[in-house]
């Protein structure tokens, strides 16, 4: 009898890359059967707050708050340099008023607004909202500038829109560290045996999308909203790398190097060792 389980990721090219050898049976799944939901990730880190699904695609800036009922895999994240989300807005404006500024956010418990937390602790004039209405809403004055993640970093200025703010490079020159975006978790619950099956399988199935890169498969262009496909190739350059396929030890340096902030920040503690998946 095989095993079955839950899996959420996002339908951006970065994850459908990711899994679409595991999902569509490419590789050999040894036995394993995954249920998959395709969510955006407020949504995703949502539910791993209410402990929805058994494996799932999150944020790192949720996981400080998950790590009771999840552990956090080696393969499956989003990892790097150069890859952090960017403050944008149709007006020039100085970093220093941001304080002052309405301010879009790609959701609560997103790397993306720990980051924009860090290089501007004081500003509260905060909107969360999905990360593909942002640009609309600076577009239309809802708000002043936003934070914008995913393939709205290779279209924004098409549309008018200035960069503020790198924060991905702001929080490379504070910590030295590569930016930690989007981690794999899985359920506790889960036998260890099994959990480690699975990382190893994430990670296959990595292996095989690059072995036929730079070809997109049709699962991927059919969940990439329209995009052209020099943007998608784009998007899985730009967040699927060596990191994705191993964190390694400078990958988990990264994340703890996250947590420490995000436990500085809301003055809680984390107990990393719970964290990560160990063999």
């Amino acid at each position: 009898m095989s095993k079955k389980f839950t899996l959420g990721f996002s339908p951006c090219p970065n994850d459908t890359f990711i899994f679409d050898a595991l999902v569509n049976k490419k590789i050999d799944t040894e036995g394993l059967e995954f249920e998959v939901v395709l969510e955006d990730v407020q949504t995703l880190n949502q539910w791993a707050l209410e402990s929805k699904l058994d494996i799932s695609k999150i944020s790192y800036g949720v996981l400080p708050l998950v790590t009771k009922n999840y552990s956090l895999l080696n393969s499956g994240g989003a990892l790097g340099k150069g890859v952090g989300p960017l403050l944008i807005s149709k007006k020039n404006i100085a970093a220093l008023h941001i304080d002052e500024c309405t301010v879009a956010v790609p959701g609560e418990n997103t790397t993306a607004h720990l980051l924009f937390s860090l290089a501007f602790p004081h500003a509260k004039k905060k909107q969360f909202m999905t990360f593909n209405k942002i640009e609309d809403a600076i577009l239309s004055d809802k708000v002043d500038c936003g934070v914008i993640i995913h393939e709205n970093r290779f279209t924004y200025q098409k549309r008018g829109l200035k960069k503020i703010l790198d924060l991905g490079e702001y929080w490379e020159e504070q910590t030295g560290c590569p930016i930690p975006l989007g981690g794999i978790v899985i359920k506790q619950s889960i036998d260890k045996e099994t959990s480690l099956q699975i990382d190893n399988l994430i990670r296959k199935s990595i292996e095989y999308s690059f072995k036929h890169y730079p070809e997109l498969s049709d699962y991927i262009k059919a969940h990439a909203q329209e995009m052209d496909e020099e943007v998608m190739r784009k998007h899985i350059e730009l967040y699927v790398n060596d990191f994705s396929i191993d964190q390694g030890e400078k990958g988990k340096a990264a994340i703890e190097q996250l947590l420490s902030v995000y436990a500085g920040m809301y003055n809680i503690e984390i107990n990393k060792e719970k964290v990560f998946l160990t063999a």
